[in-house]
Order: C-alpha cells, then structure tokens, then sequence
C-alpha cells in the first residue's frame, strides 16, 4: 500500500556511487545551485568503514549537508547522505533506516532507496549512477522509469570505476549519458521545468 503526502511534491535525486564516487559527488555539487528546490540524495556504499561524506562535501556546496538519521524529514535544497551499514527507504515523506539487509558481497543499498522512491514520492524522481563496482542500482532503473523518472549515468570515460555506468547503461532503462558537469546542467533543467508547471 503506497502512503504519500501530497505536500511533499518536490523532486528527489538519488546520486548512487561507490568507489571514485567523490570526485563525481564533488563536480556534481560544484555545479548546482543551492536554490533550486530540490533534494539531493548520495546513496554511497558503505558496509564498515564509517562516512565522512556529510564532512568532506559542505566546502563543495553552500546548500546544508547532512548525514540521514531515522525518520529525518525529506526538505529541497539539502545534501542527505547515507550512513554506513543502512538500508534506506522514504516512507510519508520522511527517510527510513534499516539495518543492512545485505551485509556481505556487494551491496544493493541503492537498488533498495531507488525502489522506496519510486513506490513512495509524489515529486519527480531523477536517478543517477555514477562511478562505482558492480552494478548496483541497475535493477532498480525501470522502476523509476514506471514511475515517471528520469535516468542518468555518468559517462564512463569520466568515471574512475565505470562498472556501475556501464552496468546502467547496458540495462537500456537511461535516459543519458552524461559527465557529471553536465549531469547537473541536466537537473537544473529539470527542476526549471518542475517549477514551471506548479
């Protein structure tokens, strides 16, 4: 049963990385602007090390970023970012954490977050894989695509580990291929059109 508050109707963007992921985090974010009402989610893989992303990206970015605790309300123009050893979910407008449902071999936590959205967010969806192994997030391409999103990955030349993109892009679930200078060009064209139509 899908539980959605039609409030929350701005869109989400789901950056979905591993290995190499930060330098395409930070060229993503260099390029954004902090008022674009939207709400940028980093879906890194992280089984046991802890994450210093929510440290590390604020000199990247003006908008706030923050490390995502259990029912944390989901607000435009904020950073979220995954903490290790989670399973994220969104469920009434808020984030939901699970412990780690896959502990060992390679993780699917962006696969999981991507689905969540699809089933519950009013909002437009935009879901990006860049640099990482394997090829989590796949799987969940041609759900957001049902929903009305959009997808895209990181160009693989662009991408220090390109399993992840390549393994997206091979799906035939993308919408574009982009590097991720561009990729945010992408989203603000996007989020320009979503408040265009409000």
């Amino acid at each position: 049963m899908k539980t959605k508050k039609s409030t929350k109707d701005f869109p989400v963007v789901c950056v979905g990385g591993s290995a190499g992921g930060l330098d395409a985090y930070i060229r993503l974010l260099q390029n954004l602007p902090a008022d674009m009402g939207v709400a940028i989610v980093i879906v890194n893989h992280l089984r046991k090390v802890a994450t210093l992303l929510h440290e590390i990206l604020p000199r990247y970015t003006t908008m706030p970023v923050e490390l995502i605790k259990d029912k944390l309300d989901i607000k435009p123009n904020h950073v979220f970012i995954i903490p290790e050893k989670r399973d994220l979910h969104i469920l009434d407008g808020e984030f939901r954490l699970e412990p780690i449902s896959k502990p060992w071999g390679w993780p699917n936590v962006i696969t999981i977050f991507m689905r969540s959205m699809a089933e519950n967010w009013d909002g437009k969806l935009i879901a990006i894989i860049v640099s990482g192994y394997d090829g989590d997030g796949t799987e969940a391409l041609s759900d957001i695509k049902e929903a009305g999103g959009i997808t895209i990955a990181q160009k693989p030349d662009t991408a220090s580990q390109p399993d992840m993109p390549e393994s997206a892009i091979a799906s035939g679930s993308i919408d574009f291929i982009l590097a991720p200078e561009k990729i945010a060009q992408e989203i603000i064209r996007i989020a320009n059109k979503e408040s265009e139509t409000k």
